[in-house]
């Protein structure tokens, strides 16, 4: 018996690829920029996901070159789309 449902985002990849599908439906600022906030609070209070989630899926999509993650953290940009497929 299991007292606590399964987290849908505790794999990074998953969270990864949905943070990429919630990327592509942003209109971004200068430059391709996404702001974080846009991206964050679906994320995590729309989908009810955890912070750490969000992190490791960030990352995730950092290291598989989906996403770059501006190093002030406050914007996120697009690399490739195909990521949320």
């Amino acid at each position: 018996m299991k007292l606590t449902a399964e987290r849908p985002f505790a794999n990074p990849d998953a969270a990864a690829r949905k943070l990429v599908e919630i990327a592509t439906s942003i209109e971004p600022v200068q430059d391709g920029r996404i702001h974080i906030e846009k991206i964050n609070a679906p994320f995590l209070y729309t989908l009810k996901a955890s912070g750490p989630e969000f992190g490791e899926g960030i990352k995730h999509a950092v290291e598989r070159g989906w996403l770059e993650l501006h190093e002030s953290g406050t914007f996120v940009r697009i690399l490739k789309t195909e990521a949320a497929n």
